[in-house]
């Protein structure tokens, strides 16, 4: 008579059988693990795609002595329907002033931080209303240098984000690039005297040219797609807590493609 170690099922020994679904079982926590780690980081970063979740999670996991390749994280998204799907949503803040001046990016070679400010705005929907979101961007860091929330389109929202990365910066911004659209905003004479006055480089695109600021396009989509300014707050007062906790979590906590998958604030302060 066979011993119970022998006895098989269509070929699978019992102990074959068993040893493997301690695997499966040890697999799917592995995977309630992973997936645990995914959704705490999607509480603050919301629409944080798989690549960058990957980069920042893969050290927790692998402390853990867990092994999952790029392919398999994916399928194991996937398969919990946590991949993103991008979002489209583009709206017409600025009309065209009749001032103009030059790009000055067109074959510039970004080095290091304060070379270059990329400006744009964007509308937020509240429930009394659309505000507007001033924004500076350093193009070499991706860090966002001054922004102002307010419920006009008039120049001072704009002039008060300028300002605000005027009086952060840690360097001179004497000869600093000031790109921007042709928005009236940026064409007014109270801009072009305060970027005058700090001998900022004023640059702009071609009228109606959107690649001509792709960067500042880029930083509101991030902003609405990710961070949720893309819904509908209760009022500016509302809205204004929403854009101060995502550009905190854009320059601090979020990985940059570009960058390497380092934060901004790692780049703009270490150059």
């Amino acid at each position: 008579m066979p011993t119970q170690a022998a006895v098989t099922w269509f070929g699978i020994s019992r102990q074959a059988y068993f040893q493997a679904k301690q695997r499966q079982q040890q697999q799917e926590a592995e995977n309630q693990l992973i997936l645990n780690l995914v959704k705490e980081k999607r509480r603050l970063h919301p629409q944080m795609g798989g690549r960058k979740l990957y980069h920042e999670l893969r050290p927790c996991w692998e402390n853990l002595e867990i092994t999952r390749g790029r392919d398999a994280f994916f399928d194991l998204l996937r398969a919990h329907n946590l991949l993103i799907v991008p979002k489209r949503n583009r709206r017409r803040t600025t009309l065209a002033g009749s001032w103009r001046c030059p790009n000055r990016l067109v074959g510039l070679t970004l080095a290091t931080t304060h070379q270059a400010w990329v400006g744009d705005i964007t509308f937020i929907t509240t429930e009394t209303g659309f505000v507007y979101l001033a924004l500076l961007t350093d193009a070499f860091s991706r860090f966002i240098v001054g922004y102002d929330i307010s419920a006009s389109l008039a120049t001072e929202g704009c002039l008060r984000a300028l300002q605000l990365a005027i009086n952060q910066a840690h360097c001179p911004v004497t000869g600093l690039i000031h790109h921007s659209d042709h928005g009236v905003q940026y064409t007014s004479w109270s801009y072009r005297d305060c970027l005058q006055e700090h001998r900022l480089l004023p640059s702009m695109g071609e009228v109606g040219n959107c690649y001509d600021n792709a960067l500042a396009e880029r930083m509101n989509g991030i902003l609405k797609n990710e961070y949720g300014l893309d819904d509908l707050f209760v009022n500016l007062a509302h809205a204004q807590q929403a854009v101060a906790e995502a550009v905190w979590l854009y320059n601090y906590d979020r990985p940059h493609l570009s960058l390497g998958y380092a934060k901004p604030a790692e780049i703009h302060f270490d150059n």
